[in-house]
């Protein structure tokens, strides 16, 4: 049977900071029915997966600690629901791949919260990559740096994470680096600090260096930045001022810098929303995105590995 064509019948597994966050752009776009909560910690809500389950869904929003979100992801694919994640799909690429199987066997929409490829400024790097205006892409430079560490203690502890600033803020750089640059790497090269999680990791796959930490001091709240350099420019993406969320994207061209995008973009929560859209037209699984969530999960796996 066909999913839906009207707007879908949404709940949502983990109502806190994100997941309300979520929960709010998708009410305001007004793709979507706004269904029932499941969190133990918010009064009036249900208590589990299992109570969602039985409220006639047609797609769930899991923004749960990482540990949970392979195991919340099947079962919900399994009884019939389509899935948004928050990232990391999965705690490595085992798991990963077991969320993207059991979507594939029910053949229902599958989407994760790799956000930054929804903000203007990343979007038009992108473009000017596949467009071939910089040329060939001989080296690109991606950092996230976040000036606070996690407030969750669960964020610490590998077996519920998965690992440290690597899975948490790295896995938006290898996102932007396989979508920018359809990357898959035969050279992957890692350093990581701290234990029991790592709290600055450094990687070289192929053409790309990657950096990214926790609690670095960095003078200011976030430093965020991928600079794509080719044969006959470069385009260069950064945060402005230490903003988690305004970005600037400049065409670099010898000595001189072309602003092409600047803020405000209100770009929280299109990922979500854009699924919503897609769930209400009645698409199903996306063998493409699917095989880029596992490439991603693959990417992060082999820098651990070094």
């Amino acid at each position: 049977m066909p999913l839906t064509a009207t707007r879908p019948r949404l709940g949502f597994l983990g109502l806190g900071w994100i997941g309300k966050s979520r929960q709010d752009a998708l009410a305001a776009a007004g793709c979507a029915e706004i269904g029932p909560v499941a969190d133990p910690a918010l009064d009036g809500a249900f208590d589990s997966l299992e109570d969602l389950l039985a409220e006639g869904l047609d797609g769930l929003v899991i923004a749960t600690p990482s540990a949970l979100h392979a195991e919340q992801a099947i079962a919900a694919l399994e009884h019939g629901l389509a899935v948004f994640c928050q990232k990391p799909l999965g705690r490595d690429a085992a798991e990963t791949r077991a969320v993207v199987e059991a979507a594939r066997r029910a053949d229902l929409l599958l989407g994760v919260d790799l956000a930054y490829r929804h903000v203007r400024a990343f979007a038009t790097a992108r473009d000017l990559v596949g467009s071939g205006a910089l040329g060939e892409i001989f080296a690109a430079e991606m950092v996230f740096h976040n000036a606070y560490g996690p407030d969750k203690s669960w964020f610490r502890d590998p077996t519920l994470s998965g690992g440290g600033c690597l899975i948490d803020l790295g896995v938006h750089l290898a996102d932007l680096a396989v979508w920018t640059l359809d990357l898959d790497p035969v050279e992957v090269r890692g350093r990581l600090v701290g234990e029991p999680v790592e709290h600055f990791a450094t990687a070289q796959l192929d053409q790309v260096r990657l950096a990214c930490s926790w609690s670095l001091h960095a003078g200011r709240d976030a430093v965020i930045e991928a600079t794509f350099h080719g044969t006959d420019g470069a385009a260069s993406v950064r945060n402005v001022a230490g903003s988690f969320y305004d970005f600037r994207c400049d065409l670099l061209r010898g000595t001189c810098t072309e602003t092409l995008v600047e803020p405000p973009d209100d770009w929280m929560g299109r990922a979500a929303v854009e699924w919503a859209r897609r769930l209400a037209a009645g698409e199903r699984f996306d063998a493409a995105a699917a095989a880029e969530f596992v490439r991603v999960a693959e990417i992060l796996d082999r820098i651990y590995r070094r």
